[in-house]
């Protein structure tokens, strides 16, 4: 069955690279790297950092805002992270407008949006992602394929794999786009290259075995097929059907190769 990129990555996004959108070459890893930083925070840190915020600091006021968000040091407290996003995004800190975007995403659509806007203009991938998902899921009130197709490009040229897979599946199903199985063999091949798999690369990995294995955009190729699908851990009952044991062991290899040449960070 295929999986469905959604807006239910928003919370894994609040975690955000400290630099700006496009000085890191991979979003992937620029969110590991975060993440493990706020995890590495001690109260010491939190002292620290909330001199500086108080001081005016936008950087230091939107890592508070997320240790509150997060309940990390400190108790959980919505209305001080909202706070300190607020003080942060209202200096132009770019991660703190994406990441108000995202909570006030559940209750106020109109100021998620503009937030998000925000951001997105600034060149921030994950909100690009996110607005692009928004459009083409209807989530402003109507559904957008233009606006959609804007940002999605906007966000999978600078790397981001989410928004790879996302335009890949425009492609694929047409949507308000000339329907082209090739550039959306593209894009998941893009996706499907991350590592680890934090949504985007596992999704590109089974969509790519699907192209494979019906033969659309790409030379149908069980061989191929097994080897994307395994390395998402989706299902290859049906293409080993029709397959030789020599074949599937040369794709088990393949995927073994793979692996080998993108170990996890």
């Amino acid at each position: 069955m295929r999986l469905c990129v959604s807006l239910l990555v928003i919370p894994f996004l609040l975690v955000a690279s400290r630099l700006p959108a496009g000085n890191s070459p991979d979003p992937t890893r620029a969110r590991l790297e975060s993440s493990a930083h706020v995890a590495a925070l001690t109260q010491s840190d939190f002292t620290v950092l909330s001199s500086h915020a108080e001081s005016g600091d936008r950087e230091a006021q939107y890592w508070l805002g997320l240790l509150y968000d997060e309940g990390r040091i400190v108790p959980k407290d919505a209305e001080q992270a909202e706070r300190w996003f607020l003080k942060s995004a209202d200096q132009g800190y770019v991660p703190a407008q994406r990441a108000l975007g995202i909570v006030y995403w559940k209750d106020d659509r109109v100021k998620a949006a503009s937030w998000l806007q925000q951001a997105a203009q600034h060149g921030d991938s994950d909100a690009q992602f996110l607005l692009g998902i928004a459009y083409e899921e209807g989530s402003f009130g109507t559904t957008n394929y233009k606006e959609a197709l804007n940002w999605l490009q906007k966000s999978a040229k600078q790397g981001h794999p989410d928004a790879q897979v996302a335009l890949g599946q425009m492609y694929e199903n047409g949507w308000d786009v000339k329907q082209n199985y090739s550039k959306a063999a593209k894009w998941y091949r893009k996706a499907a290259e991350h590592v680890p798999d934090l949504g985007g690369a596992g999704q590109g990995r089974n969509d790519l075995g699907i192209l494979y294995e019906q033969g659309l955009g790409v030379p149908k190729d069980y061989i191929q097929a097994y080897m994307w699908l395994s390395l998402a851990n989706a299902d290859v009952s049906f293409v080993k059907d029709h397959m030789t044991p020599a074949e599937i062991l040369h794709a088990e290899q393949m995927a073994t190769e793979w692996r080998s040449r993108h170990p996890t960070p």
